[in-house]
């Protein structure tokens, strides 16, 4: 998911991802070959929170959690029509981010045991990751490839819960936000 390789992925984990299915199209190929996310199957994505708690810690009271904490969060468009760049990761850029960074805060809020990105970057960056561990030419190559695809907009409505099970993340529950 944010920006991991998938050797350090551990059978367990769990993450909270908002799917932007719109952007397949755009991302795809570039995913597939270049986040190691897409390679162990978490679909084009902005991640909310990652990691999450271990699935031996996800009970029906946790859901019914996710289930309030979320649904307390209006459904909301997002527009996606260029790119940034982290240190050799390029990204498409959700506008207006602002919905997705409270979704994050309220998660880590109410969970604080599981602060954004493990506690490892201090400002929460919204973002769905196209390309990562690629020198400055090659991210700008991709960047003019992927510039065809935009802009799009999704409709974000829930918050998918993924787990990886040892080999591939899969969606365990989503959770809907109020209309």
């Amino acid at each position: 998911m944010a920006d991991d390789n998938t050797s350090t992925f551990q059978a367990g984990q769990t993450g909270l991802i908002v799917r932007i299915p719109e952007a397949e199209p755009a991302v795809r190929g570039w995913r597939e070959r270049l986040d190691p996310s897409a390679q162990a199957g978490v679909p084009a994505h902005v991640t909310v929170l990652f990691p999450f708690l271990d699935e031996s810690r996800i009970d029906t009271l946790v859901h019914s959690a996710l289930a309030d904490v979320l649904g307390g969060h209006q459904a909301f468009d997002l527009r996606f029509a260029r790119c940034g760049r982290l240190p050799e990761v390029l990204y498409l850029v959700p506008e207006p981010d602002t919905q997705l960074r409270q979704l994050t805060e309220a998660i880590a809020a109410r969970w604080p045991e599981a602060p954004p990105y493990g506690g490892r970057f201090v400002e929460i960056v919204p973002h769905l990751t196209v390309a990562q561990g690629q020198e400055s030419a090659v991210l700008e190559e991709i960047e003019a490839g992927v510039a065809g695809g935009l802009p799009f907009t999704s409709h974000v409505a829930s918050v998918e819960l993924m787990v990886y099970d040892g080999v591939k993340w899969q969606e365990r529950a989503s959770f809907a936000l109020g209309e």
